[in-house]
């Protein structure tokens, strides 16, 4: 028998060696005919070349047959703004999965009209087989492990030997409908390059000779001076020559306050101006910025990542040595009869299946309570993580501040003050504005239509009410406007930045009438999501780049047990290694370019639906809510989800063991393993897809809320 393995390996090889000669000859051919002939290279060019069938076949799998193991997945996959395309360990399967199909229809029209006809399916087999025993050789070479692919390898070519040609199609299809379910859980698909400007558009403007100019986004180099008004994104590294301007930073440094920037001041790439316009003269462009040094140290990690083994997979790979051993015993004490039997009905073999097909079930689950999950692998790995660890800025906080307090000058009122800056601010859309304008609202203050409008950019605005001009803005505009601000509100201004919140003052004709102190608005869910954890005996941690007064302030608010600020990207990465090498399993949870690089060397990743792309590339779980309580709602579903795989695994064995038991003791065949086999399937197959409670709970500071139920 051995010697006829080894025959049976050596054709198959050399068959797939001719073939492949084969198929090059018949090629030059071809184009040799088309290129002498010319109404043959038209007739060439009707037909569909083999690349343009296999695009069409690529994409219909993609877009019809893939859909089938998750449709609301699938559309928040499409939506992330990283485009997506099929790797070629996707694409080499397709083709498997579909030669599998014809070669099992094949199979069941011969064995029902014309049994001598199954011997059409070899070449089909043959497919199979020689992949699989180049997959045993790169395990047994690369990982020192006899894997599935042996116990496959071993298993068809032996049931091809004892005869079983109508099986061996069935058992072939099974094995890659398994492999399919088992990828569609995978975060495998072959996305493009990280890159940091993609929020860019593919132009900016710089000032040449005294006139403004167009150019190419690759063009800008250091020295230009470049024009960047609000609503834009600053693209490079510079200095400000000219201008003032508020600019949001929180996505590269974290900071939760936009920063006023003068003449001198520093800007980086990827930062959005909020407000003003500015002129920059270049230091660093397009691959040499700070943003863009992030994202490279992130591509190399994804270069070098692979993609995890499941439990499923470990679990039969574990068995492939056990149940190799037991077939040769069976095939020494029963024959080949038993030996098959062992191959086919092998110990945990239905694992393949099931496991994939309840991690899928699981995962479309969670798509439907709005938390796309990329790699079931972090469903696993989520129900070990004992250490939470939070970015603050726009992950615990909102990007809209709020009115905290107002300062009132010269008798006004707080309401009078308040009533003024939002009249002023009335039609803005920037976040001082929206938070201004919502703390008029939450006091039912109507607001007077101001008469004529003066902005002053990156400073603030000037609006007539009545017969009084009223102006809102930092100090720098009030004193560009001759206002004289008093020593007390000077000493207010710099205790508001070193608690990392901001001062918005307001004048009433020439005098300063009042200030009005906004604070970064913590997500009103947040601190339950806190609380629930810690009664789960897990660890939370907040790192942040921006300063350490409100970074401390935003950690005892929420009883988070550490916190670490004014951390650089890399140094962020570096406390979540140093947790690992403590022991723990480290969940991130961030949003922002500074945190992609923590998020990949995170054990579970997780970032927010309108994250910055490169934060969204590199998580493993997605929240497309923008709600922290999906952190609660995938943690228990990890729960569910470890309880459901070790039932799958008992369904999975103890057939297993009775027909294993049955080989050696009434000497079951094939026939009597497919029945086994076939009966654990069923039942594990219920027990992976049965519907589970949809998790459509919101948890906000007042506790548990019905998602309906929330406005």
């Amino acid at each position: 028998m051995f010697i006829e393995i080894c025959l049976f390996s050596f054709v198959l090889y050399e068959g797939s060696v001719i073939i492949e000669k084969l198929r090059e000859k018949l090629k030059e051919k071809t184009e040799s005919d088309a290129a002498d002939t010319p109404d043959a290279k038209k007739d060439a060019e009707k037909l569909p070349s083999l690349s343009e069938l296999e695009t069409t076949y690529q994409l219909f799998i993609k877009n019809k047959v893939d859909p089938i193991f998750g449709n609301t997945r699938d559309r928040q996959l499409k939506s992330l703004s990283s485009a997506q395309n099929l790797s070629e360990q996707e694409k080499k399967l397709n083709r498997h999965l579909g030669v599998a199909c014809a070669n099992m229809g094949l199979a069941l029209v011969a064995q029902i009209f014309y049994p001598p006809l199954l011997l059409a399916t070899l070449p089909g087999i043959a497919c199979y087989l020689i992949d699989r025993y180049n997959d045993a050789y790169q395990s047994l070479v690369r990982k020192r492990r006899v894997g599935i692919a042996a116990l496959d390898s071993v298993g068809v070519t032996w049931m091809v030997l004892a005869g079983y040609f109508f099986v061996n199609p069935m058992t072939i299809f099974l094995a890659m409908i398994s492999r399919k379910l088992l990828l569609q859980t995978k975060d495998c698909s072959q996305k493009k390059l990280i890159d940091v400007f993609s929020r860019h558009s593919g132009s900016v403007w710089v000032l040449k000779d005294g006139t403004e100019t167009e150019i190419p986004f690759e063009q800008l180099g250091p020295g230009d001076i470049a024009v960047v008004n609000a609503g834009e994104i600053i693209p490079a590294d510079g200095t400000v020559e000219k201008g003032t301007g508020f600019v949001g930073q929180q996505a590269l440094t974290g900071e939760s306050v936009p920063a006023e920037k003068r003449t001198g001041d520093q800007v980086f790439a990827t930062t959005l101006l909020l407000s003003g316009s500015i002129h920059i003269r270049v230091e660093k462009s397009g691959q040499e910025t700070a943003a863009a040094k992030i994202g490279e140290i992130l591509n190399r990690t994804i270069a070098h990542k692979t993609v995890s083994e499941s439990k499923a997979e470990k679990i039969v790979d574990q068995f492939v040595p056990p149940t190799l051993g037991l077939s040769g015993l069976a095939y020494l004490l029963v024959g080949t009869r038993g030996a098959v039997a062992i191959l086919f009905d092998c110990i945990g073999a239905n694992m393949r299946v099931i496991g994939p097909l309840s991690t899928l079930n699981f995962l479309n689950t969670a798509s439907r309570g709005g938390i796309l999950v990329k790699d079931g692998h972090a469903l696993e790995k989520l129900t070990e993580a004992d250490a939470y660890v939070f970015d603050k800025t726009g992950t615990l906080t909102l990007d809209q501040p709020f009115v905290k307090k107002i300062h009132s000058l010269n008798g006004l009122s707080e309401d009078r003050v308040l009533t003024y800056a939002a009249a002023a601010e009335h039609r803005q859309t920037h976040p001082v504005a929206k938070a201004i304008l919502s703390a008029a609202r939450s006091r039912n203050l109507s607001l007077p239509d101001p008469g004529d409008r003066f902005y002053e950019i990156g400073y603030g605005i000037r609006v007539s009410l009545g017969d009084q001009i009223i102006r809102v803005g930092s100090r720098h505009f009030m004193e560009a406007e001759d206002i004289p601000v008093p020593d007390e509100i000077k000493a207010l201004e710099r205790e508001c930045g070193a608690r990392g919140c901001s001062l918005v003052m307001l004048s009433a004709d020439k005098e300063l009438a009042g200030a009005i102190e906004l604070h970064p608005t913590t997500r009103p869910e947040a601190k339950q999501v806190i609380r629930r954890l810690r009664q789960q005996n897990i660890k939370t941690y907040i790192i942040s780049g921006d300063r350490e007064a409100p970074t401390r302030a935003l950690a005892q608010e929420l009883e988070i047990d550490e916190w670490f600020a004014e951390t650089l990207p890399g140094q962020k990465s570096e406390i979540v290694e140093q947790l690992q090498r403590e022991g723990k399993t480290v969940c991130f949870v961030g949003d922002g370019i500074n945190d992609s690089v923590a998020l990949k060397k995170a054990d579970v990743s997780v970032s927010l639906r309108g994250a910055s792309t490169a934060a969204i590339d590199a998580a493993q779980i997605v929240l497309m809510d923008e709600n922290l309580g999906g952190l609660i709602r995938i943690s228990d579903m990890s729960r569910k989800f470890d309880k459901n795989q070790k039932t799958n695994l008992i369904i999975s064995l103890v057939p297993n063991i009775i027909c294993t038991g049955g080989v050696f003791l009434l000497h079951f065949g094939i026939y009597a393993a497919m029945i086994f086999y076939y009966s654990g399937l069923t039942l594990g197959i219920a027990n992976s897809i049965r519907s589970l409670p949809e998790e459509d709970l919101i948890i906000t500071d007042s506790g548990m809320e019905r998602k309906n139920d929330i406005g």
